[in-house]
């Protein structure tokens, strides 16, 4: 007998939505948010393409035009997430959703006042285009992830059904429902490919107002909005105007906020959150600090290696370069000791491996692949190694030369040299900014006391991202952002598919079967149960195949605001959403 797959108002990845059919607004906006005013943000970097879904400018390419702490206020998908909750999808252009349990087809019915900012109505046509252009001219992962629809079927006029090969990836039906929709009829097809500075029209609530390539970008308020009486938009989008001022480096961001120049700042810098509020406005409560508590796990912030070169092929050397970064030294005297040590991928979660010893399920996946993971990480003892913080603890040293001469190193005339070649050990770390640069000097003075040659370049932003798409560089600061539930992403950061693809986000050059199978074993998992024994597996991979020096991390999110914008009494689980934020002006008035 055949599945009866009844319309939906929502869908998750595991278990059932929180939020009943009948919902009013999200558990993270406050729905009485006063509207209007103007929000002022600040990015450090550039911009010079308003295609984000593209390799060319995709890197570089404007920010808030689809992305969860900007806010979807271009581009918006059939389904909207809910980030109170680890993946939970609620109807927006698509007023339902119809999904079979194998998740084999997901179909979506169009909400009928659904219009792009043209007032042109959003169709089931520009849904299928939009698939189409992405699938055959955009980056990785989104062309993996729409490759894999096989055929369209069209139930009715507002209808689309996307069919796929088979159910195993259990993720794939979510993240089509996040695809940008684009406008069929006023999308350059032709030349989608390359980048632009053209204003894209979107269904979004906000349109281009002003555009200043690698400067600034202002988004005005639609008053045509046609969702803006959704229950997923109450108490969202509140602002008339929101622009994004782009700094060339963090010092200029910092002193422009203290001038009033941004509104609200993201601080990750200790040293600047601990001293960086001696000025009038934050003594006299003009400005004040503000720690939003996260509910997913730490980011992975680390000094990736590009095992693409030949130097950082062997994962011997990795460990041992790994093993002689003194968080205890740097966070000490560096970041007034508020840092805690980032040991795996997905730490402060049920889904890190990091203290637990592997349970049968993890076993059995890991069965095939006996070399992947090092006892130590197997039985859940593992950590980062702890120096003295003196800079130079003795038992660092002598175990990290251990490792090198394991992988043909020794020490000869003070210098770290290959015992075959005789080459010196050497290479650069890229910088983008003095942050950066000032850690990786840090790291610097620990390695030379082996004898490790290691230069700093410093690049600004459009260098840094031409240098990271064309993976010239030895080693660069990553951060692999973490949520609690991974799934296709992580087929473009580790797949070994992606190791070569242009574009693609796997920085460190992976190719390894063990990570293959567990990221499609993450995809695949039907029960929760089955879902976190691969994803702490698959952090056991990346664990033991040392592919970053791991660095550190906050359980807060901080940040400093000025009393001209004010943010809602609870925040999801990521902690910070600017699209609920409101203009105090505004509210008094």
């Amino acid at each position: 007998m055949a599945e009866e797959v009844q319309s939906a108002h929502a869908i998750s990845m595991h278990g059932d939505p929180a939020l009943p059919a009948d919902f009013t607004y999200l558990p993270y906006a406050n729905p009485d948010a006063p509207k209007g005013g103007v929000l002022t943000l600040g990015v450090q970097g550039t911009f010079d393409s308003l295609n984000s879904f593209i390799v060319q400018g995709g890197w570089t390419s404007a920010r808030g035009m689809k992305e969860r702490q900007f806010g979807n206020n271009i581009f918006e998908s059939l389904l909207t997430r809910s980030y109170a909750e680890p993946f939970t999808l609620y109807a927006h252009l698509a007023e339902s959703v119809r999904m079979p349990k194998s998740r084999e087809w997901i179909e979506f019915t169009l909400n009928p006042n659904a219009k792009f900012s043209d007032g042109s109505p959003v169709t089931v046509e520009d849904v299928a285009f939009s698939f189409d252009i992405i699938r055959d001219k955009g980056r990785p992962p989104y062309r993996n992830w729409y490759g894999k629809i096989i055929r369209k079927e069209y139930p009715s006029e507002r209808t689309i059904r996307l069919v796929f090969e088979n159910g195993d990836n259990r993720e794939l039906p979510l993240l089509i429902a996040l695809a940008p929709i684009l406008s069929k009829s006023n999308t350059d097809s032709e030349n989608f490919e390359k980048s632009t500075l053209k204003p894209p029209i979107g269904s979004g609530p906000y349109v281009f107002d002003e555009i200043d390539p690698g400067k600034r970008v202002v988004y005005k308020k639609n008053p045509n909005y046609w969702g803006k009486d959704l229950p997923v938009k109450a108490g969202f989008d509140n602002f008339d105007e929101i622009r994004v001022e782009y700094f060339r480096d963090e010092t200029t961001l910092q002193e422009s906020f203290k001038k009033g120049l941004i509104d609200v700042l993201q601080f990750r810098d200790p040293a600047r959150w601990t001293t960086g509020f001696d000025f009038p406005a934050a003594k006299d409560g003009r400005v004040t600090q503000e720690e939003f508590a996260l509910g997913i796990p730490s980011n992975m912030q680390g000094i990736a290696f590009n095992t693409r070169r030949e130097v950082f092929s062997d994962v011997r050397v990795r460990r041992a370069l790994a093993e002689l970064f003194d968080f205890e030294w740097v966070n000490r005297n560096i970041y007034y000791g508020l840092y805690k040590r980032t040991a795996g991928y997905w730490d402060n979660s049920i889904l890190s491996s990091i203290g637990r010893a592997a349970d049968d399920r993890e076993l059995a996946l890991l069965a095939d692949f006996p070399d992947a993971v090092e006892p130590d990480v197997l039985d859940g003892s593992w950590r980062p190694a702890e120096a003295d913080g003196s800079g130079r603890d003795r038992k660092i040293l002598r175990s990290a030369l251990g490792k090198f001469k394991q992988a043909g190193y020794d020490l000869k005339d003070g210098k770290m040299v290959n015992s075959a070649s005789g080459e010196a050990l050497a290479f650069e770390i890229l910088t983008k900014n003095e942050d950066e640069e000032k850690l990786a000097l840090a790291y610097i003075r620990t390695l030379t006391l082996l004898g490790i040659d290691v230069s700093v370049r410093t690049v600004d932003p459009s260098q840094f991202e031409d240098r990271r798409i064309k993976r010239e560089y030895d080693m660069v600061f990553n951060t692999w952002s973490a949520s609690l539930s991974p799934g296709g992403e992580q087929y473009g950061r580790w797949s070994s598919a992606s190791a070569d693809a242009t574009g693609s986000f796997n920085i460190v050059g992976a190719k390894d079967p063990a990570i293959d199978f567990l990221i499609d074993a993450m995809v695949g998992a039907r029960s929760k149960e089955d879902f976190v024994a691969a994803v702490r597996a698959f952090d056991r991979v990346l664990i033991s195949g040392a592919y970053a020096v791991p660095l550190y991390h906050v359980p807060n999110i901080w940040f400093a605001r000025w009393d001209t914008v004010q943010p809602p009494e609870h925040h999801s689980l990521y902690g910070d959403e600017f699209d609920t934020w409101w203009s105090t002006s505004t509210a008094q008035n």
